[in-house]
C-alpha cells in the first residue's frame, strides 16, 4: 500500500498554504539588506542584521513545522489505542482541513468511521484554510455540521471520537464548550474523545513566536473541558509542540 503521507508533506503544506507570509517576510529581508547595503559605514554592520533577526524566527518555525509534521511520530497514531472492537464506530472532526481520516481508516480497518466537518466561512476566515480546501477533498462521505447546532448523530452511538488539530479553530469558549458537550451526548459509556492540539506555552513561543497566540492554552482547554462535562484522564505529549488530551464523559456533571 502506497504511504499516506509523502515526504515533507507537512512543510510543503505550511509554506504553500501561508506562502503569503513567507513572502511578505522574505520581500522585507530583501529591502533592509538593499538599505544596508546603501548605508553609510557605520550603520551597514548594524543593518544588515535586520535581515537576519527578521527570518530567524521564521526558519525556526519551519524547522520545528518539518519536525512535527514529517518526522516526529506524531501521524503513527501511537497516542490512539493500539486497537478497538471490531465495528467501533470512529468520529473525526475537522474545520475544513482533514488529514486524519484516512489514516484512521487504515488503522482501524474494521471500525465504521464518520467524518465531520464544522468549517463555517463567516467564522473561519483564514485564506490558508480555503487554500487547503482547495488541494485537498474531503473525505468520502464528510458530513458538514454546524458547531452551534445539535449533531446528526445519536447518543451513545460513537466509541471514538478524534479532534485532530482542528478545534481550537472554534474560537468562542461558550461556542466550543456547547460543540464540546455534543460530543460528550454521543459518546458511548466508556467512549474516549482525543483532542490534538498545540497549546499556547513556552515551546509553542519560541517556535512560532506571536503564532502561538493562535492556540489556546491548557488551562483555556480545561475550562471547556469541565464546562462540557468532560474528564480529562490522560495528557500526552505527542511531541514537546502538540498534544492529546485523553477525555471521557465526567458523570458526575450536570
Amino acid at each position: 500500500m502506497a504511504p499516506l503521507r509523502r515526504p515533507l508533506q507537512g512543510l510543503w503544506n505550511v509554506v504553500r498554504f501561508n506562502w503569503h507570509f513567507y513572502a511578505i517576510a522574505l520581500a522585507l529581508a530583501l529591502g533592509l539588506t538593499a538599505v544596508a547595503l546603501f548605508a553609510p559605514g557605520p550603520i551597514t554592520t548594524f543593518a544588515l542584521w535586520l535581515p537576519v533577526i527578521l527570518l530567524a524566527p521564521m526558519l525556526m518555525s519551519l524547522l520545528v513545522t518539518a519536525y512535527v509534521y514529517d518526522f516526529s511520530p506524531l501521524y503513527k497514531l501511537n497516542w490512539l489505542p493500539a486497537k478497538l472492537p471490531a465495528g467501533a464506530t470512529v468520529l473525526t472532526l475537522n474545520a475544513g482541513f482533514d488529514e486524519i481520516s484516512a489514516s484512521l481508516a487504515a488503522h482501524y480497518p474494521e471500525a465504521r468511521l464518520l467524518a465531520l466537518d464544522f468549517y463555517h466561512p463567516d467564522r473561519h476566515t483564514e485564506v490558508s484554510i480555503r487554500r487547503a480546501r482547495q488541494a485537498y477533498p474531503p473525505y468520502p462521505g464528510t458530513q458538514v455540521v454546524d458547531t452551534r447546532q445539535p449533531l446528526p448523530l445519536a447518543s451513545a452511538s460513537v466509541d471514538v471520537a478524534v479532534a485532530f488539530l482542528a478545534a481550537h479553530e472554534i474560537r468562542d469558549d461558550h461556542e466550543r464548550a456547547a460543540f464540546f458537550r455534543e460530543i460528550r451526548r454521543i459518546l458511548k459509556p466508556g467512549g474516549h474523545f482525543f483532542v490534538t492540539e498545540h497549546l499556547r506555552d513556552q515551546a509553542n513561543f519560541l517556535a512560532y513566536t506571536v503564532g502561538f497566540l493562535h492556540f489556546h492554552s491548557r488551562s483555556t482547554w480545561q475550562q471547556t473541558f469541565r464546562a462540557a462535562g468532560l474528564r480529562l484522564e490522560q495528557l500526552i505529549a505527542c511531541t514537546p509542540f502538540v498534544s492529546t488530551f485523553v477525555l471521557r464523559s465526567d458523570e458526575n456533571a450536570v
